[in-house]
């Protein structure tokens, strides 16, 4: 069964993002396809920018769900071209929340409940991808 990290990748103090990823997670723990975990950066001392970490990235499939004034869809597509960069590949569904209307008063997340066939969209989509790359990635192992 393929496995996927929820990544929640904010650290700052008063973060909406934990909010939203657990509710991402509780989307996902429904789902019987793949195995799910959520992992919170802030848990951990990573270091900045100082590792040649590319090939645990290497050929893996990531996904996108974001939120902010424009959804935090401009940052998502940053997001890709870096993630293009460490041989990822991201998939076409994301889910973009709204600070105006999956937020009330910007702060609690309330999201509208149609979201939820937008999270499994890009899940399924993410769990077929991960499957096929999961080929590439035993290929590639071999030949190193």
């Amino acid at each position: 069964m393929i496995k996927i990290a929820i990544i929640l990748g904010s650290t700052r103090p008063n973060r909406n993002g934990e909010a939203v990823a657990k509710w991402v997670y509780e989307v996902a723990k429904k789902r019987s396809d793949a195995e799910f975990e959520l992992v919170d950066i802030k848990d951990f001392n990573l270091p900045l920018l100082d590792e040649p970490v590319f090939a645990e990235w290497s050929n893996k499939a990531a996904g996108f769900v974001s939120y902010g004034g424009a959804s935090g869809a401009r940052a998502v597509e940053q997001l890709r071209l870096n993630l293009a960069e460490v041989q990822m590949a991201t998939v076409r569904n994301q889910v973009l929340l709204s600070m105006y209307t999956d937020f009330e008063n910007f702060s609690v997340f309330k999201p509208d409940p149609r979201k939820e066939t937008s999270v499994n969209d890009m899940l399924g989509q993410l769990i077929a991808w991960g499957g096929a790359l999961r080929t590439l990635r035993k290929t590639s192992a071999k030949n190193q």
